[in-house]
C-alpha cells in the first residue's frame, strides 16, 4: 500500500524522536513518503499531490489544522465518492484533536500509529460525512461570532509564543464574552429554506460531537450530531449573562442538547446560510479564515473514507 505521511513538526504533542518511531513503524507496513509542512498551506498541497500519484492511504500528523488542511488538499483534486480518492489515517499531534477523538483515535500518538496498523491490517474503515462553508471543507465544526473571535485570538496569543492551555482558551473566552455582551448582534441565519431569523450573536455549526474539549473535559452541543448525520446548529440570541452561563454548564455536563428561549437549535441540518450586518471573523476546524459578510454551510454525507 503506498502512502504518505504528512507530519507538522510544530504540532503541539509531537517530537522529533517520537515522529521518527512511528515513520519507521508505518514504514515497515506500507511504501511510505514523509513530508514535513514547512509553512501554512504545506499540509494541503502534499495531500493534493498525493492524490494525484494515486497513493492508497494519506496519514495527516498533526493537530486539527493539520487534518483540516490534508482533506482540503485531497479534495482540490477529486470528488466525495471518486474512487481515486486515498483513505484518510489520523495520528493525533495537536491540543485538542477533536476530530481523531471523536473516531475513538487515541490521544497519544505512538498509540494511535498502532491503532491504524491495526485498521490497516484489519481493512477497518468508516465513511464520514463533512461539512461546507463555501468552499473550505471541515470535519468537526465552523462558526462566526463568539467561537471566531476566540480562536483569532488564541492564534495572535500562539504567534506569540503562548501555550494553547484549557486555562488560557478560558480567559480569552471570558474576554470575548465580555466584548460581544456590549454590542448588538449582527448576524441573521437560514436554515434551509425557512425564513431568515431575527438578529443574533453567535452561530455554531457542528459536523460531530462533542464539539470541542476543554482538556480532557468534552464540550456537547448538539448530542444528536455525528458523522453520519446533517451538520448541528446552534444560535445565540442574546449574550445576556445568566442564559449564557447555563447553556455552557449544560454542554459541559454532556446531559443533553442545551436548551431555552435565547437559542436557536437545530439537527441533521443539509443546509444553512449565514449573513452578517458588517463582515465577521469565520472560524473552521480551529482556524480563522478571515471576515465574510455571507456564509452558505452544507453536509455533505459519506464525503470520506477513514482508517479506524
Amino acid at each position: 500500500m503506498r502512502a504518505v505521511l504528512v507530519v507538522n513538526p510544530q504540532a503541539t504533542s509531537t517530537t522529533a524522536s517520537g515522529r521518527d518511531v512511528l515513520a519507521a513503524a508505518l514504514a515497515s507496513v506500507l511504501k511510505l513518503d514523509v513530508v514535513e509542512t514547512r509553512h501554512f498551506g504545506h499540509a494541503s498541497e502534499a495531500a493534493r499531490d498525493a492524490v494525484r500519484d494515486g497513493a492508497d492511504l494519506v496519514i495527516a500528523h498533526g493537530g486539527d489544522g493539520t487534518v483540516n488542511e490534508v482533506v482540503n488538499g485531497m479534495f482540490e483534486v477529486a470528488e466525495p465518492g471518486d474512487p481515486s480518492m486515498p483513505t484518510l489515517g489520523v495520528v493525533p499531534g495537536g491540543s485538542a484533536n477533536v476530530f481523531a477523538r471523536a473516531l475513538g483515535v487515541p490521544k497519544d500518538p505512538i498509540d494511535a500509529t498502532h491503532h491504524l496498523m491495526r485498521a490497516l491490517a484489519d481493512r477497518s474503515t468508516r465513511q464520514v460525512g463533512l461539512g461546507k462553508a463555501d468552499e473550505r471543507w471541515f470535519t468537526f465544526n465552523a462558526g462566526i461570532g463568539w467561537d471566531a473571535e476566540v480562536v483569532a485570538e488564541m492564534e495572535h496569543q500562539r504567534s506569540r509564543g503562548r501555550e494553547a492551555t484549557p486555562a488560557l482558551y478560558a480567559r480569552i473566552a471570558l474576554a470575548c464574552y465580555v466584548r460581544m455582551a456590549r454590542g448588538e448582534p449582527k448576524l441573521s441565519l437560514q436554515i434551509g429554506d425557512d425564513h431568515p431569523s431575527e438578529l443574533l450573536h453567535s452561530v455554531f455549526v457542528s459536523n460531530t460531537d462533542p464539539w470541542t474539549y476543554l482538556g480532557s473535559t468534552p464540550v456537547r452541543m448538539s448530542p444528536e450530531t455525528s458523522f453520519d448525520t446533517g451538520l448541528g446548529v446552534f444560535a445565540l440570541k442574546k449574550m445576556t449573562a445568566y442564559p449564557v452561563l447555563r447553556h455552557v454548564a449544560e454542554m459541559l455536563r454532556g446531559r443533553g442538547k442545551p436548551h431555552g428561549r435565547n437559542s436557536i437549535q437545530a439537527a441533521d441540518v443539509p443546509h444553512l446560510r449565514v449573513t452578517c450586518t458588517e463582515p465577521l471573523r469565520l472560524q473552521v476546524d480551529g482556524d480563522c479564515l478571515g471576515e465574510r459578510s455571507a456564509i452558505e454551510f452544507s453536509s455533505v454525507p459519506n464525503a470520506l473514507r477513514v482508517a479506524v
